[in-house]
């Protein structure tokens, strides 16, 4: 081997050698690898059965096989908090900052979000201030890898500002936000609900919609969204686009 080839050899191992302590640093910092708030509509065009199939599809999509199986598919556990929102100040805690380290612990936070009992419900679409409040408790929330709000509704913003907006002018960098949009009974008519979530509700890398048709298929939509949201990413792998159910 030459002199230039010991050189470069020196620089390669070198340079592995730094990865390695780099991602050893990285693991020890992060108490895990997605740091994820979910943000259930509340406002005053979500009626009492509609908030009873979101609330239990939100549960059974939590407590399904195969979500949990993505939820403990790495060492690294996901954390989880839960809010429902609906008007400017009206943001209410389902479920706090909680550690899913163990079967149990996802089970009794879907059993936290079961017995949860809606905070408003005479209440426009504020979804501006929602996510900036998703944003205050990912702020207040553990040192994950990812961050990622999940925002459902079946509604645009009608109150305040809206969600652009709220990029910027609260701390969304390195943060995903995904939605479940909940197509109304007209389905048709409601083609622009989609493309409002596209245009102005997706943000960050690899953001992606999924779609309910109607609450009867919350569950449905919720336990695929939750899924990809919680499976661990492919090393190496791009963001994936930003794609519709």
């Amino acid at each position: 081997m030459g002199k230039y080839g010991k050189h470069r050899t020196l620089v390669i191992r070198t340079a592995l050698t730094g990865a390695l302590l780099l991602s050893g640093v990285c693991a020890q910092a992060a108490d895990c690898r997605l740091a994820l708030v979910m943000a259930m509509d509340v406002s005053s065009s979500v009626d009492a059965a509609e908030d009873t199939l979101q609330r239990g599809g939100l549960v059974a999509a939590l407590t399904a096989p195969e979500v949990i199986r993505a939820f403990f598919s790495s060492d690294l556990p996901v954390a989880l908090a839960v809010f429902e929102w609906s008007g400017r100040y009206n943001q209410e805690i389902l479920l706090d900052w909680t550690l899913i380290d163990s079967p149990s612990k996802l089970t009794g936070a879907a059993e936290r979000i079961a017995q949860s009992k809606r905070s408003h419900n005479d209440f426009p679409t504020a979804m501006g201030y929602a996510l900036g409040y998703g944003a205050g408790l990912l702020e207040r929330g553990p040192d994950c890898l990812y961050r990622t709000i999940d925002i459902a509704g079946d509604g645009q913003n009608n109150e305040g500002f809206g969600p652009q907006q709220a990029y910027n002018a609260f701390p969304f960098d390195g943060v995903t936000v995904n939605g479940l949009v909940v197509n109304g009974a007209d389905f048709e008519a409601e083609t622009g609900l989609i493309a409002f979530y596209k245009a102005e509700v997706l943000h960050g890398p690899g953001a992606f919609i999924e779609i309910a048709q109607g609450f009867d298929d919350y569950e449905r939509a919720m336990r695929r969204k939750l899924e990809r949201e919680v499976t661990p990413p492919v090393i190496g792998a791009g963001p994936l686009p930003a794609t519709g159910g």
